[in-house]
């Protein structure tokens, strides 16, 4: 079953910018492109434990601040020659709010 939660609008977020959700299960990182799409993924990079929320946004991609790992937002795996996959999380806008699948972040936390 699917809980949707709103954690904020998206006009909170700059335009291929993120900010970074704590829940009970971890910090998840919001990311928006410059379309207004919204992705949310662990804030945290599998290479050295970087907050990806602090990266470069471009495209559907976000930059690891500390080694330049980039990463596809919509599926979370490592671009290029880096390996390597960042956990994702259903995301939506709904009204020009942002809202994430609670659900999905509980059953990940769990694995």
């Amino acid at each position: 079953m699917t809980t949707w939660i709103d954690i904020g609008a998206l006009d909170d977020i700059p335009a291929r910018g993120a900010r970074v959700v704590k829940t009970a299960f971890g910090c998840v990182a919001i990311f928006r492109t410059g379309e207004d799409q919204v992705f949310a993924l662990e804030d945290r990079c599998p290479h050295k434990g970087g907050p990806l929320s602090e990266g470069i946004v471009h495209g559907q991609s976000v930059t690891c601040p500390l080694h330049n790992w980039v990463f596809n937002l919509e599926t979370g795996l490592a671009q290029g020659s880096d390996e390597g996959a960042v956990p994702t999380y259903p995301a939506r806008i709904e009204q020009g709010r942002i809202l994430l699948d609670a659900a999905q972040l509980e059953n990940r936390s769990a694995a």
